[in-house]
């Protein structure tokens, strides 16, 4: 794939290593490429980072056809600068794109613009402990008119921002409330998807969490509402009597993640079993009263692990681990930031550098 490239007249000032925060300082430049219903792909290139004009008729701001992915890359100790298995996020696009009748961004251009852009911006990618480079890909229907139809013309996007540690105070477990009312996916939706709508309808239940003094929402089936599905915006595993169970991404209401996958594996090959099965809401509590709910975190590429020290169903409120975070949470965050940031040997070739 040829890359065009338009420099940048002046270069952003770059902020401070140690107060980064999450998704507030943009890079210098972005990745654009553009498919057109009668030439597929064209034009790829990288240019300044500025505003996107729209039409006011354009397809996405009325029947909301995006798709969007979130991968990082982080600088190891030595300077090298590596991803983490972005192939996985290139084929869960292609598959989020066939759901909403886009167009498929093919897995080899996808990395390779991935590792163009990352190149050009290597200076934006942080050393301080705990920083990386977050990657936002992203695209949407670019065409001007109204009328819900498959559009003739969309537009793929990449955009980059330094991020700090999620939690500035290490990994402290949140409270977290069960929504039985709401629903954020059914089967046959677009629940394994990563697009915007199923992130705006969530937000009505992380308001109503957050007015009760909790941090996320867990999410039931959209069915029975009855079955435990993910944490907030993350997947969501329980270590109930040594035995890991978490939510089966084979229904298509779960976002098939890339850090549950990966946990998954290391945790198989500690030796734990892991269960990809329904696990009711009913059992869980019953586990948190009678002692063999021993920890409970959600799993994502922004927080990596997110421990919970209290569940809230209804009125009845169980409390994890004494409220603390747990050995095997630890031993997860600890192994795969290892891999991810080049502290510790990656056996799976998970890692890819960027030359």
């Amino acid at each position: 794939m040829e890359i065009r490239f338009v420099k940048r007249e002046h270069l952003k000032e770059k902020p401070d290593q140690k107060h980064l925060g999450f998704g507030k300082y943009m890079t210098d430049y972005m990745f654009v490429m553009d498919w057109k219903k009668d030439e597929g792909w064209v034009d790829a290139r990288i240019v300044p980072y500025e505003p996107i004009t729209l039409d006011p008729a354009c397809v996405v701001l009325h029947y909301a056809q995006e798709t969007f992915e979130g991968l990082k890359a982080y600088r190891t100790a030595e300077g090298k600068i590596q991803l983490f298995r972005p192939e996985m996020n290139a084929r869960r696009m292609i598959r989020s794109n066939e759901r909403l009748c886009m167009p498929a961004f093919p897995e080899d251009m996808f990395v390779e613009a991935i590792k163009a852009l990352v190149k050009v911006e290597e200076d934006w990618v942080p050393s301080e402990p705990d920083t990386s480079l977050y990657i936002r890909p992203f695209m949407f229907a670019t065409e001007s008119s109204l009328g819900v139809h498959m559009a003739s013309a969309y537009k793929f996007v990449v955009i980059c921002c330094p991020v700090g540690a999620y939690y500035p105070t290490g990994l402290d477990p949140v409270k977290i409330m069960v929504e039985d009312e709401l629903v954020r996916a059914v089967k046959g939706g677009t629940g394994f998807t990563k697009c915007g709508g199923n992130y705006a309808g969530s937000i009505l239940g992380q308001v109503k969490a957050e007015k009760m003094g909790y941090t996320q929402v867990l999410w039931l089936d959209g069915e029975h509402r009855k079955y435990v599905e993910e944490v907030g915006t993350m997947n969501v595993m329980f270590k109930v009597a040594g035995k890991i169970y978490t939510a089966p991404i084979d229904e298509g209401t779960v976002l098939p993640g890339v850090t549950r996958d990966s946990m998954i594996h290391l945790m198989r090959d500690w030796g734990y079993k892991v269960n990809e099965t329904r696990l009711s809401i009913d059992d869980l509590m019953k586990a948190g009263h009678d002692g063999t709910l021993e920890e409970v975190f959600g799993t994502g590429t922004a927080a990596v692990i997110s421990p919970v020290g209290e569940l809230r169903y209804k009125d009845d409120v169980v409390t994890i681990n004494g409220g603390k975070t747990g050995d095997l949470t630890h031993k997860l965050y600890n192994t795969l930031t290892g891999i991810q940031w080049g502290r510790l040997e990656d056996p799976y070739g998970w890692t890819v550098e960027v030359k």
